[in-house]
């Protein structure tokens, strides 16, 4: 008699004992590749995890204090009313990046508006722009001296719209928010049924009950995930509200206060809790949502062909172009600037601005290295995700520790990059770690990561594992399984499959996660903002001391030279790879 998974003990229905037989050579490969992606992943996210929250339960000196940092916070008006600000910020972004991140998914989806190529280019040209920039473009548009504050070179009326608080926090996060919202939600609008809305037409629906009954219900966990996605995003970010937070604080910049103003590191753990605790519920949130989700699309559907219809064609068309509008004019702003003599007073064109050595930062050196950090980045972090969902996707056997990798591949997503470099702090800059309750301790074996290039590079391959983790799930699940078994029967060593048939398979996903991991890496400030060394400057990094000195022109400058290497790679990317993804298709249809 067999026992059914419900009569199993509780660890048994996760980690069933028949499964973990190692047999053959390869058996022993198998488990040794994803004992060491395990042992990866906890150093790189659980790890750095416990001592951070150690810190938060002890004083500034190390002693025990249990909760009493968190009875300061809660009893400190000013932190508390961060927490507020923080929360009531991030809704506030969310809503307003759903909202128009659907018009304008549902425009290049549902639509017929002319230039839907132009506009989704536009569409994600913010992603390309770290979001400090984003808020210096908004400094210089609509600041004290902002162009639109003073009127336009005088033409029009000046128009305050008070930046800087929560209005300039929101809108630069609307900026950083946007493109995510529109990639997830053009995506779920993508995947549909022609014959739904045809059997509607039939039937002489209102277009406004179509649209409630069938076309939002469709890509309701889109939506859901787009909430999230854009909640979790505005709350961890630090960028806009380092420069027009003004004195509405948020709790990223309270623990950057705390930490690098302060050096209290106690008090910057103890906030880092309270900024990771509403991350992890909304991620656990959508992931218990997303376990409901159901198939939209069978093998009969039929693809929807949106129709011509000059009024909501049009309407479409002037909302998009005063989305994209506004994100080019924020993202030429920030360009023209940097060529500017004296914002706005001078604006003949000048190139001292791009003479970093007359100011803070580190120069083109800064430059130089966070190009090196986004290439090692890009190399390492692809090998990693890639064999790492490879050894999930397509390996046997020991079903509980594939279960375990994938869960700590999707923690990352959970992970606010302030609160996942303040924890690398903690974890690698120690030489001992003290075992509790005794007077024993272990020597660290990755103390000496700490204040190389290599503590960078790791934080950076974390911080985005997990999207780069789906992705490479994806496409895996695309190649036939066959493959496997046919290479398994002729007793072809997996490795040599991986090799010569997995990998070639999947080159257009490979890319794609080098390029999303280089992109990331150049323009991310909050997950290195506490690990790098003095002596390895980055540019990202750079920007925020500029800015801080009052060299915003600099900034600028910096900026500009982020945002125009990144659209240069990847455009020799999409040159690089024209006609791959064709060949890759067909290859995959023989």
């Amino acid at each position: 008699m067999t026992s059914t998974p419900s009569s199993l003990p509780f660890w048994q229905r996760f980690f069933p004992p028949q499964v973990s037989h190692i047999t053959t050579r390869e058996d022993w490969i198998r488990v040794a590749l994803l004992g060491l992606c395990t042992l990866f992943l906890l150093v790189g996210v659980v790890f750095p995890l416990y001592p951070m929250v150690l810190r938060s339960l002890q004083d500034t000196s190390g002693s025990w204090v249990g909760l009493a940092n968190y009875r300061t916070y809660l009893s400190t008006p000013s932190l508390v009313t961060s927490l507020s600000n923080t929360l009531w910020m991030a809704v506030l972004t969310a809503l307003l990046s759903v909202i128009l991140g659907f018009v304008y998914a549902y425009a290049l989806t549902r639509t017929a508006m002319p230039g839907k190529f132009i506009f989704r280019i536009l569409g994600l040209l913010p992603l390309y722009v770290p979001p400090l920039a984003n808020a210096i473009g908004l400094v210089y548009l609509f600041g004290n001296n902002g162009l639109v504050t003073k009127g336009l070179f005088g033409i029009l009326p000046g128009w305050d719209i008070n930046l800087y608080g929560l209005n300039g926090i929101v809108i630069g996060e609307f900026l950083y928010c946007f493109p995510q919202a529109v990639v997830i939600l053009t995506t779920a609008l993508s995947l549909t049924d022609a014959r739904i809305y045809e059997a509607a037409e039939a039937l002489r629906t209102h277009p406004i009950r179509t649209f409630l009954t069938v076309t939002l219900p469709s890509v309701k966990f889109g939506l859901i995930s787009t909430i999230f996605v854009c909640f979790i995003l505005a709350f961890t970010d630090f960028g806009v509200p380092k420069v027009v937070g003004g004195s509405f604080n948020v709790l990223a910049i309270e623990i950057y206060k705390q930490v690098i103003g302060q050096q209290n590191f106690s008090m910057g753990a103890t906030i880092s809790v309270f900024l990771l605790m509403p991350t992890i519920l909304a991620f656990v949130i959508d992931r218990i949502v997303q376990r409901r989700q159901t198939a939209l699309v069978s093998a009969k559907s039929v693809p929807f062909q949106p129709r011509s219809n000059p009024i909501v064609d049009g309407l479409m068309f002037a909302i998009c172009t005063l989305i994209a509008g506004f994100a080019v004019i924020v993202f030429l702003t920030i360009i023209f600037a940097s060529f500017v003599r004296v914002w706005p007073y001078d604006f003949s064109l000048t190139l001292k601005h791009y003479n970093f050595n007359a100011v803070g930062g580190g120069g083109y050196a800064a430059y130089w290295n966070s190009i090196r950090m986004s290439l090692y980045t890009a190399i390492g972090g692809t090998i990693a995700v890639f064999i790492g969902a490879y050894l999930i996707e397509k390996g046997k056997g020991w079903g509980w520790l594939r279960s375990v990798n994938y869960f700590l591949s999707t923690v990352p997503l959970a992970l606010p990059g302030l609160v996942l470099g303040l924890a690398y702090v903690f974890f690698f800059n120690k030489p001992l770690w003290l075992i509790p309750g005794t007077s024993y301790a272990l020597v660290n074996p990755f103390n000496w990561l700490y204040g190389t290039m290599g503590i960078l590079v790791l934080c950076n391959i974390i911080h985005f594992y997990t999207v780069c983790f789906l992705t490479a799930t994806t496409a895996l699940k695309q190649t036939d399984p066959e493959f496997e078994a046919v290479s398994a029967s002729m007793r072809v060593p997996f490795y040599k499959t991986f090799w010569r048939v997995t990998v070639p398979l999947s080159i257009p996903a490979i890319l794609d996660i080098g390029i999303y991991y280089f992109i990331n890496a150049m323009v991310t400030i909050s997950a290195i903002i506490f690990i790098y060394p003095p002596a390895i400057p980055l540019a990202a990094v750079a920007i925020v001391n500029m800015d801080d000195a009052g060299d915003v022109a600099p900034a600028a400058a910096m900026s500009a030279l982020i945002v125009g290497t990144s659209i240069g790679v990847r455009l020799i990317y999409s040159f690089l790879t024209r006609g791959l993804h064709r060949r890759t298709q067909a290859w995959l249809k023989r």
